[in-house]
């Protein structure tokens, strides 16, 4: 009599899965990463998310601080030089219309009341300006400055020294550190020279259209 199958245990262990585990014909997949290395991948895209958005917001605060201080620095100088259209060429018309008068003319009785009344508006004028840091520049007597003067005519003068101012054709002014207009003078030559100073600090130059004005209302070379 043979044997069957059934009668070989050898054989049906040979059959038998190493594991103990019936065999379903299902292999496990390979090549998965598993779960550890994906949560630490996405640390890492999160954290730099993080640091990208961090960069971003210090970027903008900084933008922000620095719109915030322009303004305000905008609102000092609003305040600071608001008054300069209106000490531009204000002030000339009370000298022009003191010196309108003919020399000829005598003043006296109620013209020279007049005359003083214009002086006294003019002089309080003038306070008023400085209070609000404009200064007149009358600068008859003094070296010449080409910070605060503009030179439009050279005269010989032997006797002074060179580079005085000897004529004031029109008044400049400053406002704080800055040139309104500078003023128009005639400058002696010829004389002895000045001595070297030590450079000061001066005001700024004067700004588009007050150097325009300038040149339009003084005399020319």
């Amino acid at each position: 009599m043979s044997d069957t199958p059934n009668d070989r245990p050898d054989a049906a262990k040979a059959d038998a899965p190493a594991n103990g585990q019936p065999d379903t014909g299902q292999t496990e997949p390979q090549g998965m990463p598993d779960a550890g290395l994906a949560a630490e991948l996405r640390i890492a895209e999160l954290e730099s998310q993080i640091g990208d958005l961090t960069d971003r917001l210090l970027r903008a605060h900084a933008e922000m601080d620095n719109i915030r201080k322009r303004a305000e620095r905008e609102k000092v100088d609003t305040a600071k030089y608001a008054i300069t259209k209106f000490a531009r060429g204000v002030a000339d018309n009370f000298q022009r219309a003191m010196s309108a008068l003919p020399a000829d003319v005598e003043r006296t009785g109620p013209l020279q009341s007049l005359l003083d009344g214009v002086g006294m508006t003019e002089r309080e004028f003038l306070n008023v300006l400085e209070r609000n840091g404009v200064r007149r520049i009358d600068p008859k007597g003094e070296i010449f400055n080409p910070h605060l003067h503009q030179a439009v005519m050279e005269q010989m003068n032997p006797e002074v020294t060179a580079g005085t101012v000897l004529q004031v054709f029109q008044s400049g002014y400053t406002i704080e550190d800055r040139v309104l207009r500078p003023a128009m003078v005639v400058v002696a030559s010829g004389g002895p020279k000045a001595p070297k100073e030590a450079p000061k600090e001066q005001p700024e130059a004067p700004r588009g259209d007050a150097a325009g004005e300038a040149e339009n209302g003084g005399a020319q070379t």
